[in-house]
């Protein structure tokens, strides 16, 4: 067995794992997952940089997250970073203050090394399973970006568009430096639109129709799951591997499309970082299921963060 950790910095979130993996047997056993979101993408759709106090934020949850690491005493540590810190100006600011803190540089990969570690750490436990179909078609929609990656065993195509439920949101749904609560048709043709240009994208090298079994990956889709179970707090083993109907997904977005920032903060299993972008997120997720004509989606709880366990296992 060895003692990783693995770290990943997206554009809404920032995610720790610290695993003990066996690559004889294929099992990675959690002795510590936690999320906080930061918000490191704040603005850099508009403005092109990150903001001061994003920075910030990431490095306090990066200051908590040494501590972690240092306590369990993983040997090997592997930071990512994804959309956000790819398409900024002043990433040299984030990238110097996370060798600070944690001693090691975040590896801002490009979409494609991102749909590869998500393929792999939402897959490995499914490939054995006779009741899903291969091939899987795994759907991981970020705060900046949306990674497709389709393969049965291994990677076959892969692609990232930067469509996210941050960017979307930041996009289409603010308006004089306010969220629209609840978003008007017009907002909301406006992301269908963005959605459906990027999974014209996608399709361009993604076969997203030959899919068998989609999965989904990330908060916007476990949020969805959470709901649809009727959760009165998050539970993670209930949303893993759970299956939802695209009838269930198509209600769930029209609720939050068309609630308020008060009624959406209400729902249990709602975190306080996703109440003002679930909404676009669940759009996304809604228009990836009728693309693909998908019935259902699996929910995985593991993603990107154990693929980069595993990079680091071996």
């Amino acid at each position: 067995m060895k003692r990783v950790a693995a770290i990943d910095c997206g554009t809404n979130s920032i995610r720790l794992l610290v695993a003990d993996a066996d690559p004889a047997t294929g099992e990675l056993k959690d002795l510590d997952r936690r999320m906080q979101i930061v918000r490191l993408g704040q603005g850099v759709d508009r403005t092109g940089r990150l903001a001061p106090e994003a920075l910030e934020r990431t490095f306090a949850a990066c200051r908590e997250y040494a501590a972690v690491i240092k306590g369990l005493g993983a040997e090997q540590v592997r930071f990512v970073a994804t959309s956000a810190s790819r398409d900024a100006e002043n990433r040299e600011d984030f990238v110097r203050g996370v060798v600070g803190i944690l001693g090691v540089e975040p590896e801002v990969i490009t979409g494609d090394q991102e749909a590869e570690f998500s393929y792999t750490g939402a897959t490995k436990e499914l490939t054995g399973r006779t009741d899903l179909e291969q091939p899987f078609l795994v759907v991981d929609i970020g705060g900046g970006s949306t990674e497709f990656v389709l393969g049965d065993g291994s990677v076959r195509a892969a692609r990232s568009v930067d469509v996210g439920c941050v960017r979307m949101t930041e996009r289409h749904l603010v308006h004089e430096g306010e969220i629209s609560d609840p978003p008007t048709a017009g907002q909301i043709s406006a992301i269908k639109t963005d959605v459906a240009a990027a999974l014209d994208r996608a399709e361009e090298t993604v076969p997203l129709r030959e899919a068998a079994t989609l999965v989904g990956l990330a908060g916007s889709v476990t949020t969805v799951a959470a709901i649809a179970l009727g959760l009165e707090s998050y539970d993670s083993e209930a949303i893993h591997h759970s299956r939802l109907s695209l009838a269930q997904v198509r209600e769930i977005t029209g609720r939050l499309l068309s609630s308020t920032h008060a009624e959406r903060a209400a729902i249990p299993v709602m975190h306080p970082g996703r109440v003002d972008v679930i909404a676009a997120g669940a759009l996304v997720l809604l228009s990836i299921m009728e693309r693909t004509g998908a019935g259902e989606v699996v929910v995985s709880e593991h993603d990107i963060l154990d693929g980069i366990a595993w990079s680091i296992a071996g």
